[in-house]
């Protein structure tokens, strides 16, 4: 069984290659900045949306689904285009947002606080998702800003969680690369996905991811994989990104029955020596 899971994820990685090759071309990135004057604060944006989706919404024929991608502590908004792409890929306006500027202070760990002292940094995170939203409204008004897809890695996985616990009706679905602090919603209200990496550094807090039974009733899928935290960016090798564009393109489907992974039968390639990339958390 774990073989022919292996020829699976095998082929289906050659087919996720060839799929965004042919696809992206037909996408079109952007980057903008925009000024809070509220807070005094700069937001750069990168935006990843297809022509012919962006075409037919400005057309009236539909509008564009949005997602908002967030990137983790050290690693630039620029450094999820595999992520983007695949998005874009789907028809969505993947919109990715620069959190932290060079004068903010570092991030650091407050053990026995909420979130261990993180929760300024999520609060932040969301005016910045808030007021990015509020913008993009002007640029691009033929897209849904009632039902977010929220992606984030590490830190940014950790803001989409938080902003979700605060928005819930705005939110369809949430996706996360390893996101250490805040835990998942359980009520059922949208799906998550999260990809968990197997780090001897970088581990979630106790009670951030629930168990396989609330996962099941929950509408969680949790895909527990060898890859090291800092590989789950632009920064990591091609089969951890391959591999992670495959599940994502699956549950992007509406339509979808993923159910939770069985991670007792999964097998995911481990990722090869790169080299070491700088700590996200």
């Amino acid at each position: 069984m774990k073989r022919g899971i292996c020829v699976l994820l095998g082929l289906s990685a050659v087919a996720v290659v060839a799929y965004f090759t042919a696809s992206k071309w037909a996408i079109r990135h952007e980057t903008l900045t925009f000024y809070d004057q509220e807070r005094g604060r700069p937001i750069d944006v990168a935006i990843a949306v297809r022509r012919d989706k962006e075409m037919a919404a400005n057309a009236g024929m539909g509008v564009l689904p949005v997602a908002i991608v967030n990137h983790g502590n050290t690693v630039r908004f620029t450094e999820y285009s595999f992520l983007a792409n695949v998005l874009a890929a789907r028809g969505y306006m993947a919109v990715s947002i620069q959190h932290d500027l060079a004068s903010d202070a570092p991030l650091v760990t407050k053990v026995g606080e909420l979130y261990v002292g993180r929760l300024p940094v999520y609060e932040r995170g969301v005016k910045n998702i808030e007021f990015t939203v509020a913008q993009m409204k002007k640029i691009q008004p033929n897209a849904d800003y009632g039902h977010l897809t929220m992606v984030g890695h590490s830190n940014g996985g950790d803001i989409s969680m938080y902003f979700a616990k605060l928005h819930p009706d705005e939110v369809k679905k949430v996706v996360t690369l390893d996101n250490l602090r805040v835990p998942f919603l359980t009520e059922g209200k949208f799906k998550i996905l999260s990809f968990r990496s197997k780090d001897p550094v970088f581990k979630a807090d106790p009670g951030v991811v629930p168990d396989d039974d609330v996962c099941e009733q929950s509408g969680i899928t949790v895909v527990n994989t060898g890859f090291q935290h800092t590989d789950m960016s632009d920064r990591g090798p091609d089969n951890v990104k391959t591999s992670i564009q495959g599940v994502l393109d699956k549950f992007l489907e509406d339509d979808s029955k993923l159910a939770p992974v069985d991670t007792n039968k999964i097998v995911v390639p481990k990722p090869g020596p790169v080299a070491q990339a700088p700590a996200t958390n």
